[in-house]
This record gives C-alpha cells, structure tokens and sequence, in this order.
C-alpha cells in the first residue's frame, strides 16, 4: 500500500474515534455533559416553559395540593443521586419505583405531571424532558404559594432507572441527628443557611400522623409548646394510626397554604411537628440564622432560592445522555 493510501486511512481512523463519544454517551459513561443553561428550548419548544406554568395555575386552580407536591419533587428527585426524573419512574418486574417505597410515603399527583407532560406533547413531541417539567412545576408551585419567582436552568435529560435501592443513602430522614442532616446537605453543595432555608418547605402542607405519633405517644414529648399538644392529640388520636387514613396536622395552623417565614417563628415557639423541625430551632448550627429568617421574610426567601437552585442542578444528565422519555411513568421502550 503506498504512502498517500496509509496517510488516508489514518486520518479516516482519527475521525472515527473522534467522532465516537458524541454518539455513546448516556448516563453510564464519564462522558462530561454538556451542562444547563437559562431558556434551553427557546429554539427547539419556545412555549415549553409558558404551557408548564399555564399548567400549574390550572391545575392548582383545581387542586391546591398539588403545589405542596411539586415542591417535594424537587427534593425527592434531586437529592438522590441526580435531578433526573427517576422518582417518576413505575415499578416494573425486575424494581420497585422510588415513589412507592417507604421513604416517599405522602408523595402523591404524579397524574398532574402527566398531564403537564400531555400538553407539552401536544405543541413539543418529544423534545421537553420529564426532568425539565418536574423542575419548571416546582418553580412555579413556589410560586403559587406564595414563594419567590427562582429563575432556574433547564436542558436536563430523563433517566432510565429507578434508584430506590439508594435512597437511604441521600435522603436524610426527619428523625436523624442534624450532623447527618447538615452533611447530606453539603454532599450536594448546599451549606447550613442554604439547609435552614430548605427546611422552610415544611411552612406548608401536612405532616402524617405516622411520623408524629412517636412523639405523641405513649407520653408527649415535653419539648412541644403545651399550647400546641392538645391539637395535635385530636388530630391524631390513635398511637398506631392506620397508614391509608387521612389524619394529618398541619405544618402551620396560621398560614397552611402560604410558602413564609412563619415557620421559623414556629419552631422557636416549639412548634414544630418533627423532629428535625426540633433540632433546627436549638442546635448551635443552625439556630442563628434560624432566627434570621423568622426576623426577615427577604433574608428566608434569598436562601431558599439559592438551595433550590443547588438543589435542581445536582448532578443532572445533559446532552446526549438519558433519554427524553415519552411518558414520565416509563423509559422509553427501545432501551
């Protein structure tokens, strides 16, 4: 073979492994993604970000508990490994969903997010992550409760399994010591008032009897506002509630349904339901700036738009990694 022949297949050898990665990344590579940006579909879905946010208005027009639902996402997706939709994920034959274990007990309105996903479709096939949707509906269900606007990135990209195998390993539990808390937190990049302000989340929704009884029973745990005991025993009156009955107590009698910082003035009242709760308003750490954000509603709202947005950008798969599933509930069928 002459030397113009060799020369040629060398630089065609060349090409080819260049040209390789680009094709086979996904999320089991170390291929390095190609990252988040502000408005990713402005030229691939411009209404993408309008249909989501009509969406939530409308949906929590019909259902306000869907708000405190589309912020949980954030968290319960996004802590665990990475922001990419597995929470949404069913369970199949071969592995159980991480929405359906214990650790995601209360969760609940995926069928909304399917909804929003539908009238995404509707102008946008298959262009439009679960990912980016689960995200984008938490924004704006701060929003609708009252919460700050947190410009967020998008352009993250569905992945294929479940990780409910894991969850123990990311989730802090709301029983745990706030060392554990505090580090599972800064595994992520979000610091102590980045946490304070994370756990300011609990200003809404409802806390199950299940996770409070244990404080309740069989004597009252003497670090609660007596003020506050009696309510709370008729709220949930049985020692060993039944999981599937709807017994609850609010987060925040005053302002149930408001994202603010009434929390904060809660918990120094001794009011908080759990035990992080708890711990938030008297360990060392945390205390400081737990009675900042009870002072300032400004200073709340600046730190907890700084933890979501850490929050929303852990470890996301970008470019050609994952998917764009079709349905939020299932990978795509030809993996």
């Amino acid at each position: 073979m002459d030397s113009k022949a060799l020369f040629f297949l060398a630089i065609l050898s060349l090409s080819l492994v260049s040209l390789t990665p680009a094709f086979a990344q996904d999320e089991e590579t170390d291929a390095k993604p190609a990252g988040l940006v502000m408005n990713f579909y402005k030229d691939s879905c411009p209404q993408a970000e309008d249909i989501i946010t009509e969406q939530v208005k409308l949906l929590y027009k019909r259902h306000k508990n869907t708000a405190f639902s589309w912020l949980r996402n954030i968290f319960h997706d996004c802590a665990v490994q990475s922001c990419d939709a597995s929470l949404l994920l069913d369970s199949t034959r071969r592995s159980l969903s991480e929405k359906e274990t214990d650790r995601s007990f209360g969760l609940r309105n995926f069928r909304y997010l399917d909804t929003i996903k539908e009238a995404v479709e509707r102008e946008c096939p298959g262009v439009v992550s679960c990912a980016d949707i689960l995200v984008l509906s938490g924004r704006d269900g701060i929003v609708a409760l009252g919460g700050p606007y947190i410009p967020l990135k998008t352009g993250r990209r569905d992945g294929r399994k479940s990780r409910a195998e894991i969850l123990e390993q990311y989730l802090p539990d709301h029983n745990e010591s706030m060392s554990v808390v505090l580090e599972r937190f800064a595994s992520i990049g979000i610091d102590t008032p980045g946490v304070v302000a994370l756990l300011g989340a609990h200003s809404v929704g409802r806390t199950h009897c299940v996770k409070l009884v244990h404080r309740l029973y069989p004597e009252v745990d003497p670090a609660f506002n007596p003020n506050h005991v009696e309510h709370m025993l008729h709220k949930c009156p049985d020692s060993i509630p039944d999981p599937k009955a709807v017994q609850y107590v609010r987060n925040d009698r005053g302002t149930p349904m408001i994202l603010d910082n009434n929390y904060y003035r809660n918990i120094l009242d001794n009011k908080g339901l759990l035990i992080v709760d708890h711990q938030l308003a008297t360990d060392k750490r945390t205390k400081p700036y737990v009675k900042k954000m009870a002072k300032s509603q400004d200073y709340f709202f600046k730190e907890f738009g700084r933890a979501i947005t850490i929050l929303s950008e852990n470890n996301p798969l970008t470019g050609t990694q994952g998917e764009i599933r079709q349905q939020c509930s299932v990978a795509n069928k030809h993996h």
